[in-house]
């Protein structure tokens, strides 16, 4: 028999999440969101309960599926006493989905642990598009019982699927993916910003780009975006700002130097300084080409 589900989070990531689940037949109970009006739209759509308060999505569910938006507001969601979710937790699984610090999944798979819950971190390599879809890249830290436990759940969600270890260890892959293809994103903004003021035909530059060492999947995803400055959001700038700076504070933990990670999260950063911080991450062209006023 299938759990029934309960979802905190419902933006752009989870609400398309819930109504996948919802269509392959998973009892969506329950949904909750700060922004309550995007939750009573989703609860409207799916024909779930729109929870007032976190301890309610804990009773109404078997699993809860966990999209926030940073630390902060995962700690809130977790905390010890008041409104959160660990209140009659016991039995509850709780799997957490946001790209948050590796601390954070540490702490609150602990805090699940204190009380009779678990907790699992599937991390998301994917957008929009996928969440609806259910093909999201997931990689899956906890204990692999309880990963193994929730497979077929997990299973429904993606079409790669992937345990990588220990509670935190997704965030930490996460971190990287994200601080990677930044980097990549960054670079491929510059370069066709140079190219454009050079006088070069961006087509048949992308065109080039493709089939040399200039090659990657930012290319194939987000170059024509940045020509046409089509910057409609399914990743924002103000995420990859955040990601990066994971993956930034990951490595002076270490003692690794990451300049390029550095400059790129400045650029990120910049975009949000300047109110385009809900761009696409591919705006980050705005910066990059002559005459675009960034």
């Amino acid at each position: 028999m299938k759990p029934k589900i309960g979802f905190v989070g419902v933006g752009r990531m989870g609400a398309n999440m819930a109504r996948h689940l919802k269509d392959e037949g998973y009892d969506v109970a329950v949904v909750y969101d700060v922004f309550s009006e995007a939750a009573e739209e989703l609860a409207k759509e799916l024909g779930a309960q729109c929870a007032s308060n976190l301890p309610s999505v804990t009773a109404a569910a078997d699993v809860v599926i966990t999209v926030v938006t940073d630390d902060s507001a995962m700690r809130d969601i977790f905390k010890i006493q008041g409104d959160t979710l660990l209140a009659n937790a016991e039995g509850t699984i709780f799997i957490n989905c946001a790209t948050l610090s590796p601390e954070v999944h540490e702490e609150v798979a602990q805090a699940a642990e204190a009380v009779g819950a678990k907790a699992l971190e599937a991390a998301m390599a994917s957008s929009i598009t996928q969440a609806r879809n259910g093909t999201l890249y997931l990689m899956v830290g906890g204990e692999e019982a309880d990963f193994e436990e929730q497979r077929e759940l997990l299973e429904t969600l993606s079409t790669a699927l992937r345990h990588v270890g220990p509670i935190g260890s997704a965030a930490k892959v996460k971190a990287l993916v994200n601080m990677v293809m930044n980097i990549n994103t960054a670079a491929l903004a510059e370069g066709l910003g140079l190219g454009d003021a050079l006088g070069l035909d961006l087509t048949m530059l992308r065109d080039i780009f493709a089939q040399t060492g200039a090659n990657s999947r930012v290319l194939e995803t987000d170059a024509e975006d940045m020509q046409i400055r089509d910057h409609e959001c399914y990743f924002s700038a103000a995420h990859a700002a955040k990601d990066s700076g994971i993956a930034n504070d990951l490595a002076k933990q270490v003692g690794v130097a990451v300049p390029l990670s550095e400059a790129t999260e400045a650029q990120y950063q910049k975009m949000v300084g300047q109110g385009l911080g809900e761009l696409d991450k591919s705006g980050i062209a705005e910066l990059t080409f002559k005459g675009r006023g960034a």
